[in-house]
């Protein structure tokens, strides 16, 4: 488990550093509470400081959150961290629900554990068991949609994963200290309204304008639309179906996303997967720190030094977009997703025409005939290698989701008929989260690098480790027109 450096951690505190939001909590002793090191409150003294990694480590020892600076807002930990990769694996599962419904148990065989192994190695390297971070994932979702929305007590406890009324109101009490209708606040929602509002959290900077700009260009019409400000798109999770929206929050380093109540059973899985899409839990400075050192990358650093690499909110939507985007065009790609969309998705109930369709499910597209892709406009070849993806997912035997191995992952991609080494890497860095992709034959980042063969440029990335994703994008929005898929 690594340790926490009290001096650093006090002059993060004492500073309010936002570099250091959501990677330590302070418990201060005099007050019983817990904040984050960004609080606006009086800074405490040293002495009556205790630092403590996640925020269910200072619960454990019996602080309760700031009410201030709402500790369950803090963006995570960067995608590269210091604990071995079956407990990032496990938080993130448990972040996204992974316990609400299912037991230990299932999640450690997922895992391809057993339940003691799991529970030794979180509580070694974090100080809590699953079932403690689950608990304080719950109750910090709770907490929010009793601050920042109108939802009845009832629907926030199963909107939060807990699975009676009476179990939420009992946990609720003995961690906060007081019934979850007094920390109702008066929200501004219309009577009626259709939708809810979730903050994301994020450290600063953030480069929205070129997140949008990279959105807009790939955006899967019927699916998703980009406006001068925010974005839209249709959700299917969980057998849940709506729409959400995003934008910036005006007044701080946040996100605000806008969700169709028809998604309230499913709110912890959309934050996850909003903040996969939108990176948000990345740090800014330590990929800077890397890549800034290159003198091919300084300056791009410089002019956008919050940009980041956008996930997928549906990472078989992203599979299926990159297979698309083979040896076509940007907007060539497009156009083919949208007739996919229009042929295989289904209509959903929303307010925004231009995002009113669902994205086909893998079984969907693995019923599918050649011909009928084919259809499309697609070569007979690609036809068949996205039927074979499709296939592949829907039976399990290429996993896109957070119980993926990236290793395991791309060599199955490579193994399927069509897939090269430029798609799995970008299927890596996009659907997988791997911060360490980098799709070498790309022309864009070739053309970037001065025209240089797809082994030298592969050996030109070795000095950008374990950023390369990151340092592939910048290479991206150094051209006029991005080249990557």
């Amino acid at each position: 488990m690594q340790t926490l450096e009290t001096e650093t951690c006090y002059r993060a505190l004492s500073a309010r550093d936002r570099r250091f939001d959501g990677l330590f909590f302070v418990g201060v002793s005099t007050t019983g509470i817990y904040c984050r090191p960004v609080c606006t409150a009086r800074t405490p003294r040293q002495e009556r400081c205790a630092f403590y990694r996640t925020a269910a480590e200072a619960e454990r020892a019996g602080y309760r959150a700031c009410l201030l600076c709402r500790p369950e807002l803090a963006p995570g930990s960067a995608p590269v961290d210091s604990v071995p990769r079956l407990v990032a694996t496990a938080v993130s599962r448990i972040e996204a629900g992974a316990l609400n419904e299912a037991s230990i148990d299932e999640l450690a065989s997922e895992l391809g554990v057993t339940s003691r192994h799991l529970r030794r190695a979180m509580e070694s390297e974090l100080g809590v068991s699953p079932v403690e971070l689950a608990q304080s994932r719950r109750l910090a979702l709770a907490k929010q949609l009793l601050q920042d929305t109108a939802l009845p007590l009832a629907e926030i406890a199963f909107a939060s994963g807990f699975q009676s009324v009476r179990r939420f109101n009992a946990l609720f009490q003995a961690r906060f200290g007081m019934p979850p209708s007094a920390l109702r606040r008066k929200s501004g929602e219309p009577e009626g309204a259709r939708s809810l509002v979730l903050r994301l959290d994020y450290r600063p900077p953030l480069d929205w304008e070129q997140l949008l700009a990279f959105l807009r260009g790939r955006a899967i019409p019927g699916v998703e639309s980009v406006g001068e400000s925010e974005y839209r798109r249709t959700v299917r999770l969980g057998g849940r179906t709506g729409w959400l929206t995003v934008r910036r929050d005006g007044k701080r380093p946040a996100l605000l996303a806008e969700v169709s109540l028809s998604l309230a059973g499913v709110l912890m899985q959309v934050a996850a997967r909003l903040r996969a899409l939108f990176d948000l839990d990345a740090r800014p400075e330590v990929i800077a720190e890397c890549l800034g050192r290159d003198a091919l990358l300084a300056e791009r650093v410089r002019e956008h030094p919050g940009l980041r690499v956008l996930g997928a909110f549906d990472p078989f939507e992203l599979t299926v977009r990159a297979i698309l985007g083979q040896q076509v065009s940007v907007r060539a790609a497009t156009t083919l997703s949208g007739r996919l969309v229009a042929r295989f998705g289904e209509p959903v109930d929303s307010p925004h025409a231009d995002a009113s369709r669902l994205f086909p499910l893998p079984e969907t597209l693995a019923a599918a005939g050649e011909d009928d892709v084919a259809a499309l406009g697609l070569p007979g070849a690609r036809a068949r290698s996205l039927l074979g993806v499709a296939k592949a997912v829907a039976e399990g035997s290429v996993r896109l989701d957070g119980r993926a191995e990236v290793d395991a992952t791309m060599a199955a991609l490579e193994a399927l008929p069509g897939i090269g080494a430029w798609t799995a890497h970008y299927i890596a860095m996009r659907a997988l989260r791997w911060p360490d992709a980098f799709p070498a034959s790309d022309l864009g980042i070739r053309k970037a690098l001065g025209g240089l063969t797809a082994k030298a440029a592969a050996e030109r990335a070795e000095a950008w480790r374990p950023w390369r994703s990151y340092a592939a994008v910048h290479l991206w929005t150094s051209l006029s027109e991005g080249a990557g898929g």
